[in-house]
Parts: C-alpha cells; structure tokens; sequence
C-alpha cells in the first residue's frame, strides 16, 4: 500500500530532468552570439591544450591556435548532439516508466524532443547575433535519435535480463 503511494507520488517527479535539461538548453539559446562562441572556444581550448600535453606534442601558440580553430565548429555541433542526446533520454525513461513502449516510445519522445529543438531555434531568432538553422535542428535531431533508440534498448535489454527473473518469481 505504501509502496503503491510512493510511486504514484514520485512517478511525475521523474520528469524533472528533462524540464532541467530544457532549461538549460533555453539558457545556452539566450546567450548571445560573442557570449555562446567564447563558450565553445573555450572548450575547444580546454580540449587541444589536454591534447598537446597528453601527447607530448609540444605545439608551438601558433599551431595551437590553429587546431582550436580547426576544431571549434565540430565543438559547438556535437555540445548540440550531447545536449539533445540528454533532453532526449530525459524524456524517454519517464515515458518508459509510464507503459510507452514500442514503435510510440521513438515517436512521442523523439517527436516532443524535435519539437522543442524547432522551437528553441526559432526562440534564437530574438537573440542578438544569433539566427534560427533547420541544419542546427537535424543535428540535433541525430542527438534525440541515438538518446531514444538507446535508452529503448537498455530498458529492452534489462526487462530481458534482470526484471525477468523477478516477473517469474512472482507468478509462483
């Protein structure tokens, strides 16, 4: 009984994330165009400076400069795929938890997540140095895609192996 109230009462709570996870991706869209570049520069920077003492390449400023600039576009496109991978998953294990299974589960959750990933790009159109890209909304659609096939296919691969056992324990 109190088991059964417990989940009725947290059930709706495991939609938090994914509110968490659309106010921040709304947060990185109203930053304008200088700040959200200095950002992925930034990582870009982290990312080739790691690399140059990791490998012991020993590049000179100029070189490192030039592989930041080589890398930054890809930087700033896969922060898009991770961040709607995330929104993605987020979405997709509550309606998991609520029966949303099968074919509906890639549809409602993928289509919820396209959705706000259309709306987020025209929120970017009244953001100053910032545009809307349908390019912008398929990449992040490759995000929602692998985050919805991936969590349909663990939840697949635990209710197979580790749930079954429990499901033939209590029909005995």
């Amino acid at each position: 009984m109190i088991k059964t109230f417990l989940r009725a009462l947290l059930k709706p709570f495991s939609f938090l994330p994914a509110i968490c996870m659309m106010c921040l991706i709304f947060s990185f869209s109203s930053q304008d165009g200088t700040a959200s570049a200095g950002l992925s520069y930034q990582v870009s920077e982290i990312i080739v400076d790691c690399a140059n003492e990791a490998f012991e390449m020993n590049w000179s400023e100029t070189e490192v400069s030039l592989y930041i600039e080589k890398i930054h576009p890809y930087v700033r496109k896969l922060a898009h795929v991770t961040e709607y991978f995330l929104l993605a998953v987020s979405v997709s294990f509550p309606l998991y938890v609520y029966g949303v299974r099968g074919f509906w589960l890639p549809l409602l959750a993928g289509g919820f997540c396209v959705g706000f990933a259309a709306l987020d790009e025209y929120h970017q159109s009244f953001v100053a140095g910032r545009g809307p890209s349908v390019r912008d909304v398929c990449i992040d659609s490759i995000g929602i895609l692998i985050g919805v096939l991936g969590v349909q296919f663990v939840c697949f691969v635990f209710r197979k192996t580790i749930f079954r056992p429990l499901a033939k324990k209590k029909r005995r």
